[in-house]
């Protein structure tokens, strides 16, 4: 953040905000900690309802204030902090929030949870002590009258109680769905704003979508036992207009459980396809989880949820543009560099991923990649790098190897990245890869290139410690640098490599240098990369989630006020709660398309002045011809000399990490670690046994 009264101010409102922030997240927790309790159905729940319940939004709209509110309401002052942040150039590192965040000393290395920090494990032992606490306090409330209800229906108690447990498993599963969606929103403002990623919170997205399914799985067989014992098994096929839809329910259990089944990882990495495709069926369950409980009660779950649309549909925006590839690196290690043109505006930080899509392979794929380019060094350029390894990757690799390929269509979807970056902190970075996980160090290492020239602060020492099957596999180290080159000194970048050749003791140079390069034909529909948002995207993101969000309620209150009001006075017994779900379905479905298309409309206009002027350019240029569309070797430069120079290379050897990182005992060390998961817990299991001055943290792009 920038010096002087500015400076200040910003602080101060950044230190408002997350405060606020903070205040309003304890409030609206304290009230999950309270919902399963009596004094909130018998004391505060009806005096809130008496206060807040009115002719246009009714019983619904205290449980949108309730549980609604407070996560929008901090969904969209994140984003504006993070505007502000991004305009006056202020490091997310000082923040308070990110501080507890950022502690990633691991605890766990190993396990069905994987690498675990002290943060990480502190939520979630609080989380699943809400969950044991709530589920106990349902069930101790619901057992106290398990004798009574017993003796009035005719019931043997057990059976009475098998019912009340059921039950109170669906209530404190709630739980967990309410924060299912918010790992998986990949351009959240609530992440970003306490310092994490979509893709680094993807395993949080993991253990609640395994609690979710445990408590609900429970929940249903616990009314199908209790059903069956009682002879009510006909009640599996009720569909009450004016209570819970039982069939609904089932319906949303059967999809979970095919999402969940084909979510473990052994389908998960063999078959991604079926991974994929099924996990569509999120659709499915929220749509008949709303028809099982009613719009009132999904309210509980609707932040998230809300979110994550909002989300969707900006992506699904982008995606329908078609970018313009500009060249292609192919490696004798059979992988693949893509260069894009950029918009100049759009900026991301390293270690940054987008999704890519190629219409020609398949029209509903979308895989990830990490963004090797950087923003500054190179201003026009995105680059991602493709290691041939799947079936998808198989078939690009083929049209890209083809003789007559000039023009590759690709659809984009990012990138997606933290707001900034910290490690810049450190007095030296050590950096652990292994094959194809050196790709999000290329960024890391092109951002401090720019930083060491262009600015006197002081940068980090780098230590590249990479791992390789084969002895081509060492071409991977010339995407260091960009296709274009560089008129940066590479001097003044402190950078020792050390590259160890696992599989074989021979160096083979014949085929080293055969790097091709293939330039594309523009097309006058293509685009250059381009923030869906514009380059005030976050202020946007606010701008979306706060105004859709009133014309969700102006719509609502019109349908209350109007048509449900004068049928059932707010009691809701006489209008079919199906069809007031499907409205209010609808309706959210409608507020975020307004909202989020106007708003990408006005950015569109203020990004085709940009891609106008790019495609200008690209038409006025002589197209090359087909000769030229290939160089087969890569000419000499002082920069690649350089980085040759820097690099040392160990045949037939494997990297002893302890004795490497041992030796760094009076630094503040950055341990930054992308790789295999064998090498990512060895490497965490050191950091975490060694002194404080390693600080370990895991980039992992593997789902």
């Amino acid at each position: 953040m920038g010096s002087g009264p500015s400076g200040a101010a910003m602080k101060l409102v950044a230190a408002v905000m997350t405060f606020l922030s903070m205040v309003v997240f304890l409030g609206y927790m304290m009230i999950w900690s309270m919902k399963s309790t009596n004094t909130f159905y018998l004391h505060w729940w009806p005096d809130v309802l008496k206060k807040t319940s009115s002719t246009y939004l009714g019983e619904q709209g205290t449980t949108t204030l309730i549980y609604a509110f407070p996560i929008l309401f901090i969904a969209t002052i994140g984003s504006l902090y993070l505007h502000l942040e991004k305009k006056y150039d202020h490091d997310h590192s000082t923040r308070f929030i990110s501080r507890i965040i950022l502690l990633k000393r691991p605890v766990i290395t190993k396990g069905p949870l994987g690498i675990v920090s002290w943060t990480e494990l502190t939520f979630l032992a609080m989380f699943v002590a809400l969950l044991v606490w709530s589920m106990y306090s349902y069930t101790h409330n619901m057992f106290a009258f398990a004798a009574l209800e017993a003796a009035q229906e005719k019931f043997q108690v057990w059976e009475v109680k098998l019912r009340g447990a059921a039950l109170s498993l669906g209530l404190a599963g709630n739980a967990c769905l309410a924060f299912l969606f918010f790992p998986v929103t990949r351009g959240s403002s609530i992440l970003q704003f306490v310092g994490l990623t979509s893709e680094a919170s993807i395993k949080y997205h993991i253990w609640l979508g395994n609690i979710t399914m445990v408590i609900f799985t429970a929940h249903g067989l616990s009314y199908i036992t209790y059903w069956s014992h009682t002879h009510q098994i006909s009640q599996m096929l009720k569909w009450d207009k004016f209570m819970v839809s039982n069939v609904a329910g089932e319906i949303a259990l059967l999809a979970g459980l095919v999402m969940w089944a084909t979510s473990f990882g052994r389908i998960r990495r063999k078959i991604f396809e079926l991974f994929y495709y099924s996990h569509h069926l999120y659709v499915m369950f929220v749509i008949f989880y709303v028809f099982h409980v009613g719009f009132a009660e999904s309210c509980l779950i609707l932040p998230g949820f809300y979110l994550f649309l909002i989300d969707r549909y900006l992506r699904s925006l982008q995606s329908q543009q078609k970018v313009r590839s500009v060249a292609a690196r192919i490696l004798p290690c059979e992988t693949v560099e893509l260069n894009f043109s950029k918009n100049s505006e759009l900026s991301y930080a390293p270690t940054s991923i987008a999704f890519i899509n190629v219409p020609s392979i398949s029209r509903i794929q979308w895989h990830p990649f990490t963004v090797t380019s950087n923003s500054n060094m190179d201003s026009d350029k995105l680059s991602i790098v493709i290691k041939r390894e799947g079936s998808w990757s198989h078939k690009l690799y083929q049209i890209l190897s083809s003789p007559s390929t000039n023009r590759l269509e690709v659809a984009i979807e990012g990138p997606y990245g933290p707001p900034s970056t910290n490690f810049t902190r450190y007095e030296r970075l050590v950096l652990v890869s292994g094959g194809s996980g050196i790709t999000p160090f290329i960024s890391i290492i092109r951002e401090i290139i720019f930083k060491c020239n262009t600015t006197s602060s002081k940068t980090p020492r780098i230590h590249l410690i990479c791992a390789f099957k084969k002895y081509v596999d060492l071409t991977m180290l010339d995407l260091l640098l960009p296709v274009s080159g560089t008129t940066l000194d590479l001097s003044r970048l402190l950078l020792q490599i050390e590259a160890y050749i696992t599989r074989e003791t021979q160096s083979k140079t014949e085929n080293q240098n055969s790097i091709r390069t293939i330039l594309f034909r523009p097309h006058q529909s293509d685009r250059p990369v381009s923030a869906v948002l514009g380059p005030n995207s976050w202020l946007w993101l606010g701008a979306i989630i706060s105004s859709s969000f009133i014309i969700f309620l102006i719509l609502i209150g019109l349908l209350t006020r109007f048509y449900i009001y004068p049928i059932d006075h707010n009691t809701n017994m006489k209008h079919p709660v199906p069809a007031s779900s499907a409205f209010n379905m609808l309706f959210v479905c409608i507020a975020i398309t307004i909202a989020a298309s106007a708003a990408f409309l006005w950015n569109k206009g203020e990004n085709a002045k940009e891609s106008s002027q790019i495609r200008t350019t690209d038409m006025s240029t002589p197209a090359p011809s087909p000769t030229s569309l290939v160089s087969e070797t890569e000419l000499e430069s002082l920069p690649h000399q350089s980085l040759r120079q820097a690099t040392t290379v160990h045949l037939g050897q494997r990297p002893n990490l302890k004795k490497i990182l041992s030796e760094y005992k009076e630094e503040k060390v950055g341990v930054y670690v992308s790789g295999p998961r064998k090498m990512r817990q060895e490497v965490a299991a050191i950091c975490s046994s060694s002194a404080d001055n390693l600080h370990f943290e895991s980039i992992s792009f593997s789902w």
